[in-house]
C-alpha cells in the first residue's frame, strides 16, 4: 500500500480505519500528534528495528511506547514507585499535563513490556510513554490501531531522521506532512495520517512548541525525605519547564531539569514551500 499518493486525515474516521489496518499489517504511520507528527508502528522487535534503521539509528536502540489515554497508567508498574511518591499524585499530574497537550512520562515499566521497549536506570526497569494530549484526534487512531494489531500499546518515535545520518547539528521532529514524506521517501509502506489544517493544529496548543514532547521521570524521585518529592525532566521539549512546575506544585511535587535537559529542544525550520 503506497499511501503517499492518498490524502489521509486524522479527523476522518474512514482514513483512521485505513491507517490502523495498515499499521496492523506492518506499515509505519506518520500520524498527526498534538501540534506536530510522530511515527508509530506495531510494538514487536522487528518493527522497532526496521524503523530505527530507516531513521539512521542503531537497530537495537530502545523504543518508546504510546497508548490510548485510558490505558496509559497500565503501562507502568506502580508497585515500583517509591513510597514517598504517592502514585495517585503522579496520575493526577498525568491527567493535568495530558489535558494540556502532548507530553511524555518515564516510570517503572509494567512487567509484560518487552526488553526492546524498556531500559534500566538506577536499578529500575523503566519505559517511556508518549501521548498526544486528550484533545488530539489521533487518540482515535491509537485506539483503533491497537485493536487491529491485537495489542494494548504501540511503538512510537520522533518523526525525523537521526542527526548521525544527516550530519546536521540537530534534527527536530517534523510538523508538516510534506516534510515527513520527503525525509522518508525511501521507506516502503509509509502511511501519512495528516492534520487537515496544520496551522490550526499548531494554534490549538499555544503553550507547546511543535517539537518532541517534554519527558518527565518519576521512577527515582529526588530531594530530602522531609521535602516534597522532586521529579526529573529528562528532555525539555515542547512544554516549558515552568508550565510543568506550575502543574506539579498544587500536588506537592517539585520538578527539576535532568543532566541532559539543560537545552530546550527547538522546532524544525522549513523552506517556505513546505509551510
Amino acid at each position: 500500500m503506497d499511501a503517499r499518493t492518498r490524502h489521509l486525515y486524522v479527523d476522518r474516521p474512514d482514513d483512521v480505519a485505513t491507517a490502523a489496518r495498515a499499521l496492523a499489517g506492518g506499515a509505519v504511520v506518520a500520524v498527526a500528534f498534538g501540534n506536530f507528527y510522530a511515527l508509530v508502528t506495531r510494538p514487536e522487535t522487528a518493527a522497532v528495528r526496521r524503523l530505527n534503521l530507516a531513521k539512521g539509528r542503531p537497530a537495537d536502540q530502545i523504543g518508546s511506547i504510546t497508548a490510548a489515554p485510558g490505558r496509559i497508567p497500565a503501562m507502568f508498574d506502580w508497585s515500583r514507585v517509591p513510597s514517598r511518591l504517592p502514585g495517585r499524585r503522579v496520575r493526577q499530574l498525568m491527567d493535568a499535563l495530558h489535558g494540556a497537550g502532548p507530553f511524555g512520562f518515564r516510570g517503572p515499566a509494567a512487567a509484560r513490556l518487552p526488553a526492546h521497549l524498556t531500559q534500566h536506570d538506577r536499578g529500575v526497569r523503566t519505559t517511556q510513554v508518549i501521548a498526544p494530549g486528550l484533545a488530539c484526534p489521533s487518540n482515535a487512531f491509537l485506539t483503533r490501531a491497537a485493536a487491529e494489531a491485537g495489542v494494548d500499546h504501540l511503538h512510537i518515535t520522533s518523526a525525523n531522521r537521526s542527526r548521525h545520518l544527516t550530519g546536521a547539528e540537530e534534527e527536530p521532529a517534523h510538523w508538516t506532512a510534506e516534510g515527513i514524506a520527503a525525509d522518508f521517501a525511501h521507506l516502503d509502506e509509509l502511511v501519512v495520517l495528516a492534520h487537515r489544517d496544520e496551522a490550526a493544529a499548531r494554534a490549538a496548543y499555544p503553550g507547546h512548541l511543535p517539537t518532541s514532547v517534554t519527558l518527565l521521570s518519576f521512577h527515582a524521585p529526588g530531594g530530602e525525605l522531609e521535602e516534597p518529592p522532586v521529579l526529573t525532566v529528562d528532555r525539555h521539549g515542547s512544554l516549558h519547564l515552568d508550565e510543568v512546575r506550575r502543574a506539579a506544585a498544587p500536588l506537592g511535587l517539585q520538578v527539576r531539569l535532568g543532566p541532559a535537559a539543560g537545552r530546550r529542544l527547538q522546532p524544525r525550520t522549513y523552506a517556505a514551500a513546505l509551510v
